[in-house]
């Protein structure tokens, strides 16, 4: 599985190094707010994490390519909570030593539509944020978060309101005409040539690909556009070697582009 080897590798190096690079001047890579947000008329609580990088470092979005590490949220120990939907702000294309990576740098407010089990009541945000950090090293890092929210709030938060506003536009929003996923075997795994027909984004253009299938790895796309058509090109490899199936559904597609970014949601037969 020589395609595959590099990216795995690279991730268990990171995950072997922890022991030590996570120590002293590491520590305090990450500092976290959260901020409490408002309630909606559905139920909800629009909440946020706001992550300050140190100087110089970076970190990943949830599709982070090849060369990072995505970030977990871990949920088993908060209270009040039965979903929780993240929403991402648009991230920046970064590349290093060769290799792409999807992430942001100084600060990111992640905003969440958090649904409480007992509507009215406080909602205990407690989790632990696996995520990946990079500067001269890339290491795994993992912050604790724990926060009351108990205070009934209307009034929007303005650091949410722009991190929600700062999210790739829907397909609809971008005027996307056509979305078309075109899958064939290969040695390892399976390729994918996703078509977007929509308008230009402005500068150079990356796309990403998303499997909706846990444990496959998505290698970083081959981005081409020939007129309003935008091609990208990947190959999903299992991480464990196995076999696997992909629902068209399932598939997520972000067009980066320098003016905005697009977030398409499933795919049809090519």
């Amino acid at each position: 599985m020589k395609q595959s080897s590099l990216p795995l590798a690279a991730l268990l190096a990171a995950v072997t190094a922890v022991p030590t690079l996570a120590q002293g001047r590491y520590d305090n890579i990450v500092q976290t707010e959260v901020l409490q947000g408002w309630d909606l008329p559905d139920g909800r609580r629009l909440a946020a994490v706001r992550l300050v990088l140190a100087p110089g470092w970076k970190t990943y979005w949830r599709a982070p390519g090849d060369a990072g590490i995505p970030p977990h949220f871990d949920w088993s120990r908060a209270r009040n909570i039965s979903a929780v939907g993240l929403n991402w702000p648009t991230p920046d294309v970064h590349v290093q030593n060769g290799m792409q990576s999807i992430g942001y740098t100084e600060q990111v407010v992640i905003p969440m539509h958090i649904t409480p089990t007992k509507p009215g009541k406080p909602i205990r945000l407690r989790t632990k944020l696996s995520m990946g950090v990079c500067s001269d090293v890339c290491i795994p890092h993992e912050v604790s978060i724990d926060a009351l929210l108990d205070s009934p709030d209307l009034s929007p938060t303005p650091a949410i309101v722009a991190a929600l506003a700062d999210m790739p536009y829907s397909a609809d929003e971008a005027d996307v005409q056509s979305v078309t996923c075109r899958l064939r075997p290969t040695n390892h795994g399976m390729q994918i040539e996703a078509r977007i027909d929509l308008p230009h984004t402005g500068g150079t253009e990356v796309a990403v690909i998303e499997s909706g299938v846990p444990d496959v790895w998505v290698s970083e796309a081959a981005t081409t556009r020939s007129g309003n058509t935008v091609v990208a090109v990947s190959e999903m490899i299992h991480t464990e070697g196995g076999a696997f199936a992909i629902d068209r559904s399932n598939v997520r597609i972000t067009i980066l582009g320098g003016s905005y970014a697009v977030d398409v949601r499933g795919c049809t037969a090519g």
